[in-house]
């Protein structure tokens, strides 16, 4: 895998099913069986994502199936019977190139389980999902130490190397710092590595 920072584009599912706005809900129901999605894109024209059809937009149907004809509780998407009809707009998308840190805090606050990704005019490019976002985290604990003494602890102004160990993700640094204001600078930078899960300061300072 290449090294921080990381973006979504590393991580994403480039191959991806998407519909177009006159898909029939069978046909949609279909698409998520087969896949092993919980939703699809909508796309207009060159690929543009205009929405996205979930699971959640298409149980309305079932969920009101027994209401009485012309009750105004019901939504409309109980007689949906397209994707135009039935999709979420406008889609919520990610950049290619933004952090993954962005896609998961996108995810979080929408609670969403995944994400079309788009170039700069809304184009589709792929789909990024929770668990793509957690690959990070599969990164072998040599490669995450390499980057940390190379990338953060190479760039500080000591005369002693600090130590560095990782163990299942877990970073632990050890040795002496010239200034205390450094110490919460260094966690930040080796907290900012991607496949990082934890650190153990064992830092000393003058």
């Amino acid at each position: 895998m290449p090294e921080s920072p990381y973006t979504v584009s590393d991580v994403m599912t480039h191959t991806t099913v998407a519909i177009g706005s006159e898909a029939p809900f069978k046909e949609i129901v279909e698409l998520l069986d087969q896949w092993k999605v919980s939703a699809l894109p909508v796309l207009a024209g060159e690929g543009r994502v205009v929405g996205v059809v979930s699971e959640a937009d298409l149980l309305a149907k079932e969920e009101y199936r027994d209401a009485a004809d012309g009750d105004p509780t019901v939504p409309a998407k109980a007689g949906a019977v397209s994707a135009g009809e039935l999709m979420s707009t406008p889609a919520i998308t990610v950049q290619a190139k933004a952090s993954l840190a962005e896609a998961a805090r996108i995810m979080a606050r929408r609670h969403l389980k995944r994400l079309p990704v788009v170039d700069a005019v809304g184009i589709l490019q792929g789909v990024v999902s929770r668990s793509d976002l957690l690959k990070v985290f599969l990164r072998d604990d040599g490669d995450i130490a390499q980057e940390i003494r190379r990338d953060v602890l190479g760039q500080l102004p000591v005369t002693t190397p600090l130590t560095v160990e990782v163990a299942e993700g877990v970073v632990t640094l050890g040795g002496s710092l010239p200034d205390r204001s450094l110490v919460p600078v260094v966690a930040r930078a080796v907290r900012a590595v991607e496949g990082v899960v934890g650190i153990r300061l064992g830092l000393t300072h003058r």
